[in-house]
């Protein structure tokens, strides 16, 4: 019995030990300022257009400054008359755009997240590196997205893939 009441009372102080503390005495939550993060400028309501065989930045007439209208505004502009400027975007159709997170390459290191967007064009014809960089410029205004991918997709054939490109690499 007595060996009964010795465990019983043993169990009991077991519990009550952690319940008393574990000596590190308890502070105030201690305010140290914002956490850090990347501020990522907004859009520009601006697209790319061609002048003197170049891309130019020129300003769109769209309400908002979304990659969607944007890229919806610079394909409308390609069927009117534009003076001094032009495009290698006729023929060729704004269908919509995607964006996609692109998964970590890598787990030893959890690296910000970049998006790719995927652009769905149709259209006849070849679409030439201006047009390619007119697209792919236009839509990287948006700081999110570090590669942007074009799409075409053909009448009773397979969409094809233009590639994946920066503008850097278009200019």
């Amino acid at each position: 019995m007595n060996v009964i009441r010795a465990l019983t009372i043993t169990a009991l102080l077991a519990c009550l030990i952690p319940a008393g503390g574990c000596g590190i005495t308890p502070t105030d939550v201690q305010d140290r300022g914002d956490a850090p993060t990347t501020k990522i400028p907004p859009p520009s309501k601006t697209f790319f257009l061609i002048k003197d065989g170049e891309l130019a930045k020129e300003p769109a007439n769209v309400d908002d400054d979304t990659v969607t209208s944007l890229l919806g505004a610079l394909f409308a502009v390609s069927s009117q008359p534009l003076e001094n400027r032009d495009t290698a975007l006729r023929g060729f159709t704004y269908l919509r755009s995607k964006n996609s997170v692109d998964p970590p390459q890598r787990d030893e290191i959890q690296l910000p997240r970049t998006s790719t967007l995927t652009v769905y064009i149709s259209g006849e014809g070849t679409l030439s590196q201006l047009g390619k960089a007119q697209i792919v410029c236009t839509a990287q205004q948006d700081a999110a997205f570090e590669m942007v991918r074009i799409v075409r997709e053909n009448k009773n054939r397979p969409s094809t893939s233009e590639g994946r490109f920066t503008c850097g690499e278009l200019k």
